[in-house]
C-alpha cells in the first residue's frame, strides 16, 4: 500500500481549534482501538496535549485478544504520565468510574472547586461518542460506524466533577507505515472509499490464515485452508454464493464479507498487532537512522580531508 493521505477539511480544523484550547485542559483522554493499540494512536496527540497526563482507553476490547491487550496496558502504564485501562462501552461499572480515575491523575486538581477539565480525542470510529454516550449515560454524541462522524467540539459536564469536551477524530496528514494503513482500514477508520477494498481484504485474508487460522476455520466451516490470501476470498465467496454468471466468484462481495465479519467480532477477538512487533520495528528503525547518521558523518570528515 502506499500513503495514506486522508485528512478532510474538518480535520484541519478540529487540530487547529484543539490546539487553541489546549492550555485550558487538565488532562487528555485518548480512545484507542483494542485491536490496534499503536497503530490507532495518533502521533498528534502528543503533539497537542503538550505534556499534559493522558488517560489511554483501549477501547472495543471484547473484540481484541485478551492477552495481547494486557501486554499493550503493561506498557503503556510504564510510561510517564500515562494510565491505561481496557474497556467496552457496556461495561458500566468501569465506565462511570472514569471521572475518578480522571481526578486521581490530576490530584492537586481534584481538590480544587472546579471540575477536572478533560478532552476526549482519538482517531475516526474507535468509539468515542459510544463512549462518551455511556459516561454522560444519555444519547447526546451521534454514533455511526463510518469514520468522521463528530464534526466539532462539544463540553458536556459529568456527574462525578468531570468537564469533558469531545472532539472529531482526526487522522495525521500521511499515514507511512503500510501496516498500519492496512490495519486503520481494516477496522474502518478510514473510510471505505477512501481505499481499494480488495486490497485490504487480500491484507486480512493474509494476516487472518497467519495469525488466526482455527477462527477462519470455525466460522467458514473449512477442514483445509488454503495457502494464498485471494484464494481464501475466493473459498469464502463460494460458500456464501458470491458468484457472478458463469460461476466467477464476486471478489468485491467476497471482501466485503470478511472484512465485515472481521470488524462485528463475527471471527473471534482478534488483534491486528502485537507489542514484540512494534518494539522489533522500533528498534529496526533506530538503527537505521544510526546508520545513516554515521554515513552522513563519514561523508563529511571524508570531504574534509579533500
Amino acid at each position: 500500500m502506499s500513503q495514506i493521505n486522508w485528512f478532510p477539511g474538518h480535520m484541519h480544523k478540529a487540530r487547529k481549534e484543539i490546539a487553541e484550547v489546549m492550555s485550558e485542559i487538565d488532562l487528555v483522554i485518548e480512545v484507542l482501538d483494542a485491536r490496534l493499540p499503536r497503530s490507532s494512536e495518533n502521533p498528534l496527540v502528543n503533539q497537542l496535549r503538550k505534556g499534559k497526563p493522558v488517560l489511554k482507553i483501549l477501547n472495543k476490547q471484547d473484540l481484541a485478544d485478551p492477552q495481547i491487550t494486557e501486554e499493550w496496558l503493561a506498557h503503556f502504564n510504564s510510561q510517564e504520565g500515562v494510565r491505561a485501562i481496557a474497556l467496552d462501552a457496556s461495561q458500566q461499572k468501569l465506565v462511570k468510574r472514569l471521572p475518578e480515575i480522571c481526578k486521581q491523575m490530576i490530584p492537586t486538581r481534584a481538590k480544587a472547586e472546579r471540575p477536572v477539565r478533560a478532552m476526549i480525542m482519538g482517531i475516526p470510529n474507535v468509539g468515542k461518542s459510544t463512549l462518551l454516550n455511556a459516561i454522560l449515560g444519555r444519547k447526546l454524541a451521534k454514533v455511526g460506524n463510518e469514520p468522521a462522524v463528530t464534526r466539532q467540539q462539544k463540553r458536556y459536564t459529568v456527574q462525578g466533577g468531570l468537564a469533558l469536551s469531545d472532539t472529531p477524530g482526526i487522522l495525521w496528514p500521511k499515514i507511512e507505515d503500510p501496516d498500519s494503513g492496512y490495519r486503520l482500514a481494516a477496522s474502518g477508520a478510514i473510510k471505505d472509499t477512501a481505499i481499494e477494498h480488495e486490497l485490504v481484504a487480500t491484507f486480512a485474508a493474509r494476516f487472518m490464515l497467519d495469525h488466526y487460522a482455527d477462527n477462519l476455520r470455525a466460522r467458514y466451516r473449512l477442514t483445509d485452508l488454503p495457502e494464498i490470501a485471494d484464494d481464501l476470498l475466493d473459498v469464502i465467496g463460494r460458500k456464501r454464493g458470491c458468484l457472478r454468471p458463469g460461476g466467477v466468484v464476486d471478489r468485491h462481495k467476497a471482501s466485503e464479507i470478511l472484512i465485515n465479519e472481521m470488524r462485528a467480532g463475527t471471527l473471534g477477538r482478534i488483534s491486528f498487532e502485537t507489542l514484540t512487533e512494534w518494539q522489533q520495528k522500533d528498534e529496526a528503525a533506530r538503527l537505521a537512522a544510526l546508520e545513516a547518521e554515521n554515513a552522513a558523518a563519514t561523508g563529511e570528515n571524508s570531504n574534509d580531508t579533500h
